[in-house]
């Protein structure tokens, strides 16, 4: 089954309106994106990880996009990789002038995003931060992004989701040493 197939809507409206967690539901109805809403699909196992989900949907892991947290000297930015890469955190430090990039912890993800790790959407959160996406994710018509919570993700075209998240276009994806 193609990615395009597995983007329509299963189950009752009630079921899939209930996929999205609730807070990132009102955000999309905010961006005028009520119908990516209807698109949101629950897994009864966890999506937490991008090998998760993309057993879950069925696609190839590159076709999932992970909504990752750092610190650049202590400011919280958003990554958005594929989920086949790594991001390279020199290419993240340099991307942002920023001396020191580390991983954020969790209290930290939780309070800048409002949702957990493993279940943190690319946009829609609580506080505004820069927000970097790496090329990779356009190799693709569709990618599959955490939809607020570790059991549900949406479909979108990546060029919309990085619209969105008014996100920045750069290469930050490891590559083979």
């Amino acid at each position: 089954m193609s990615a395009t197939e597995h983007a329509e809507p299963t189950g009752s409206a009630a079921s899939t309106e209930s996929a999205a967690h609730p807070r990132f539901a009102a955000a999309l109805r905010e961006l005028g994106l009520t119908e990516v809403i209807g698109r949101a699909r629950r897994f009864p196992e966890q999506t937490r990880t991008a090998q998760e989900a993309a057993a879950a949907i069925g696609c190839e892991l590159s076709q999932i996009c992970k909504s990752l947290i750092f610190a650049a000297d202590g400011v919280p930015v958003l990554v958005l990789m594929d989920g086949a890469s790594r991001v390279d955190v020199d290419l993240v430090r340099r991307e942002l002038g920023a001396e020191k990039v580390t991983r954020a912890k969790a209290d930290v993800v939780r309070e800048t995003t409002g949702f957990t790790i493993g279940g943190v959407p690319p946009f829609g959160h609580a506080t505004r931060t820069r927000v970097l996406a790496d090329r990779s994710l356009l190799g693709h018509d569709v990618v599959w992004a955490a939809a607020g919570t570790p059991h549900a993700v949406f479909p979108m075209a990546p060029t919309a989701l990085i619209a969105h998240a008014g996100a920045a276009l750069v290469d930050v994806r490891e590559t083979a040493k």
